[in-house]
């Protein structure tokens, strides 16, 4: 709705960047990879296939280690996350400072 109502306003938009580390769900999204049972898969697939084809989201793939997601959800040496830590906190704590000056 947002990005519709700013092209309606004489604000055309670029195509979103969204960020995969799955090859798999990128190449069903592309088109480069097709799925043996379509029928099977996620009806959420097939609107973001519909959203890239409008060039709404601009599907792009870069390997996990660059995914800070990942900190909290995958196993890790300790050393990654002794360098990371700072840089989490420091993040945490800005999100907080926000919320407070709201």
């Amino acid at each position: 709705p947002l990005r519709n109502t700013l092209i309606e306003l004489g604000h055309p938009q670029p195509p979103t960047p969204v960020r995969t580390d799955n090859s798999t769900a990128q190449g069903i999204i592309n088109g480069s990879c097709k799925p043996q049972k379509t029928k099977a898969m996620d009806m959420r697939f097939h609107w973001l296939k519909d959203r890239q084809a409008q060039k709404n989201f601009n599907f792009y793939w870069k390997p996990g280690t660059a995914n800070l997601g990942d900190f909290y959800t995958k196993h890790h040496p300790p050393a990654y996350h002794r360098a990371l830590r700072p840089y989490m906190l420091n993040s945490a704590r800005k999100i907080l400072t926000d919320r407070t000056l709201q």
